[in-house]
């Protein structure tokens, strides 16, 4: 026999033995009440808890359980009732001796347990015996599910070399079976794939490191978990789960330099900043573990420079001083690259970093001559005559054929008048004087050119300073108004002076003042000198008279501590003014200026009203004129003639049309006008345009509407015409030429002739021109 056949067999003993025990009770307790019939008990239902398997498969009904009363004589005189969840479908009760059985197969997964009622009804009167009993009858489990992994496929990442032990990550299977009876849900994990380097927990699913590996061997591996129910024992259920596991990356590898001897060249001309060439140190780690910095070791250092490209993690080596094929032609320089993050724990393992050599070769090239110096500073004194030495500036060729050099100055400036240089030694002179006060400092900008290689040029900056001479004697720094009133008293201040010099002293200016030798004899002014470069103007008596003297002359000395000093002489101009002891500066300069023309103040008052009558009589003369401009031409006139204008859609017969229109009213010279008034019309156009879309031209609409507007404004003078229809209701009166309008004529302007207008006078000259020139156009 085999294990399926014993496990259906007790399944089939384990659902018969409720029923078996039902009435092995049943038994018991009818002995039991026959020898206790004396005593009262307590009526009730007896019953023992209901179980079903899950997924039984019979012909028959199976009997799970038995419900009665203690008082059922079984003499059939009580009927049982089953209602509730799957009353009288999945269960169903036999009304005699209140067993339950089961009519179909059920799921426990689906539902696990049902909820019931069972009464008990006396079949003579109908009533029910006891209350309605609820119970529940349970579904029990059997192993019928697989375990799932319903999370999978996973993916995790672990550091590389990572102890021992380490834990990956963590898989879980479930498992739809009861877990609360039997073994059927209890689940072992097992790794099927991927040993030696990972284990996992049977119990938890907890994946762990079994090895230490290393990333740039292998950076991924592929792990199948098997999952089994039943604790693992045969017959049991398994599923599996597929987990991918990564190997992240830490810094356990040095940088490595796969060339320990590197070959580079740079030209001699290259400037400062150069690339000379690139370096590369390989790194197995990826990312920022791999991440570099180079350096330069030993005194070349100072020639070369080396950075980090990030991207690349390249070592890009650049000029950092210009490099000379003459004094040197090679040179060496060592590379560190050393790994920029650095893992603590593998520090033991070596230095994470490595070097290598580079060889530079320098290549010659024709390089431009070289000056001594980049900036020159010369100097020479102010008013040095034409063709005096400044200096001398100094250029070679640095190339070993050492080509001569010529020495010119940049002609872009006006410096080239003041300076020259001999072409041949650098010597730069005078052209003519410098003079100090006009420029101190002079900027020249010198070439030097080789004469085997003309375009081989290089420039040099001369500063010149021009020294200082005393060749300017001091001076007012201002032209004074010093004025003084006739009440002034003897010793007063009337003026404070100073002075000036363009020349530069290296002690500072000294100024020294006093009277020139012809007015030290005058005794109207003293001058006192301060001694601070500064001095004061006093007068020498008390009371002036404007009548006698009206302006003072004061020729002052002032001399400079210069070598050798200089003297020069400034007049001051003293003005008397009519004041007592205060001086009014507006008065006194009308005075002055007064008295330089020679008028007095009467004279001036004369002046300016002549000025102003000239004035008002020139403006009422323009205001005339102007008025006469504004009045309209013709005024005189402006009742004799008029236009009216009147617009309709009807098109004329031309000159020779009479019965169109009536223009015997335009030949009378007299018109009798009285005013009527406009009406509005704008409507009345309007209504007269749609009435003339449905009548023609020939209708008496049109007559009528043409008649009424011609009488209006005819009869209308003091309003412009409304209409567009010009109408002329005369032609002027007192005019020897006679009316000049075509409509009463019956010629054309061909046959007419204008030989007339000839003798009309100036005012037509210019229209018998015209007509004259039209005429023979004509023929």
């Amino acid at each position: 026999m085999n294990f399926s056949a014993l496990l259906h067999l007790m399944v089939i003993l384990v659902q018969l033995w409720p029923c078996s025990l039902s009435m092995q009770n049943s038994s018991t307790q009818n002995t039991v009440q026959s020898f206790t019939a004396v005593r009262r008990v307590k009526r009730g239902w007896l019953w023992e808890p209901l179980f079903v398997t899950e997924e039984q498969i019979s012909l028959d009904l199976v009997c799970i359980g038995q419900l009665k009363l203690d008082l059922d004589k079984q003499d059939g005189n009580l009927e049982y009732v089953l209602t509730g969840e799957g009353a009288g479908s999945i269960f169903v009760i036999d009304e005699y001796n209140g067993k339950i059985y089961v009519t179909q197969k059920l799921d426990r997964e689906k539902k696990p347990f049902y909820t019931l009622k069972a009464r008990a009804i006396n079949r003579s009167t109908q009533l029910p015996v006891e209350p309605e009993l609820e119970f529940i009858i349970r579904v029990r489990d059997i192993n019928d599910n697989a375990p799932q992994f319903l999370d999978g496929p996973y993916v995790a990442t672990v550091p590389e070399m990572s102890p021992e032990g380490t834990s990956v990550t963590q898989v879980t299977a479930t498992d739809a079976d009861d877990p609360s009876y039997g073994n059927s849900a209890r689940l072992l994990y097992s790794l099927v794939q991927g040993q030696p380097y990972f284990s996992v927990e049977p119990k938890t699913g907890v994946i762990r490191m079994a090895s230490q590996m290393d990333r740039e061997t292998k950076d991924q591996y592929l792990v199948i978990i098997q999952a089994k129910d039943m604790v693992g024992q045969p017959g049991a259920f398994s599923a599996t789960a597929t987990v991918t596991i990564n190997l992240s990356d830490i810094n356990d590898n040095p940088p490595k330099f796969p060339q320990r001897l590197y070959y580079m060249s740079v030209s001699e001309e290259a400037p400062v900043g150069t690339t000379v060439g690139k370096v590369f140190a390989e790194d197995s780690d990826i990312g920022d573990n791999a991440a570099m910095d180079y350096f330069i070791e030993g005194d070349s250092s100072d020639l070369f420079d080396i950075i980090t490209n990030n991207e690349t993690q390249e070592g890009i080596i650049l000029l950092k001083k210009r490099v000379d094929y003459e004094s040197k032609r090679r040179h060496s320089i060592q590379a560190k690259a050393v790994n920029r993050y650095i893992d603590d724990r593998f520090l033991k393992e070596g230095p994470f970093e490595d070097t290598t050599i580079v060889k530079i070769s320098v290549e010659d090239a024709d390089e431009p001559p070289v000056f001594t110096s980049e900036n020159y500073v010369m100097k020479i004194a102010e008013g040095a005559m034409s063709g005096s030495l400044v200096g001398v500036v100094t250029a070679r060729d640095p190339d070993y054929d050492d080509s001569p050099v010529r020495y010119s100055i940049v002609h872009n400036t006006h410096l080239k008048r003041l300076f020259s240089i001999n072409e041949h030694n650098g010597s730069i002179i005078t052209t003519e004087p410098l003079d100090r006060e006009i420029a101190s400092w002079h900027n020249i900008t010198v070439t030097a050119t080789e004469t085997r290689n003309p375009e081989k040029i290089s420039e040099a900056n001369v500063y010149v300073q021009v020294l200082d001479v005393n060749d300017n004697a001091p001076e007012f720094p201002k032209n004074y108004e010093t004025f003084v009133c006739e009440n002034a008293v003897s010793g007063q201040l009337i003026q404070s002076i100073s002075a000036v010099d363009q020349d530069d002293s290296a002690e500072g200016h000294h100024f020294h003042f006093s009277l020139a030798q012809e007015a030290t004899n005058s005794s109207h002014f003293t001058v006192k000198d301060n001694q601070d470069n500064t001095a004061g103007i006093f007068t020498g008596k008390s009371g002036f008279r404007r009548e006698e003297q009206f302006f003072f002359y004061l020729p002052i000395l002032i001399h400079d501590n210069g070598t050798p000093p200089l003297t020069s002489t400034n007049t001051l101009t003293v003005t008397v003014c009519d004041c007592d002891t205060e001086v009014n500066t507006f008065y006194c300069r009308y005075g002055a200026f007064m008295y330089s023309l020679g008028l007095s103040t009467e004279a001036l008052v004369a002046v300016l009203a002549c000025i102003l009558i000239f004035l008002v009589f020139f403006l009422a003369i323009l205001t005339i004129r102007q008025q006469q401009k504004k009045k309209p031409p013709f005024s005189e006139k402006m009742e004799e003639f008029r236009e009216n204008i009147v617009s309709y859609d009807d098109e004329g017969g031309g000159e020779e049309d009479t019965e169109a229109f009536d223009i015997s009213a335009l030949r009378t010279r007299t018109v009798m006008r009285t005013h009527k008034p406009r009406r509005k019309v704008a409507s009345e156009i309007q209504s007269l345009y749609r009435q003339s879309l449905q009548v023609g031209p020939d209708s008496a609409i049109f007559r009528q509407f043409i008649s009424e507007k011609l009488e209006e404004a005819n009869t209308d003078p003091r309003v412009p015409p409304y209409d567009s229809l010009q109408t002329y209701a005369f032609e002027g009166t007192g005019s020897l030429a006679g009316s000049l309008s075509s409509l009463g004529s019956n010629t054309s302007d061909m046959d007419q002739s204008y030989d007339y207008l000839a003798d009309w006078g100036p005012h037509f000259k210019q229209l018998a021109g015209m007509y004259t020139f039209h005429r023979s156009v004509g023929d």
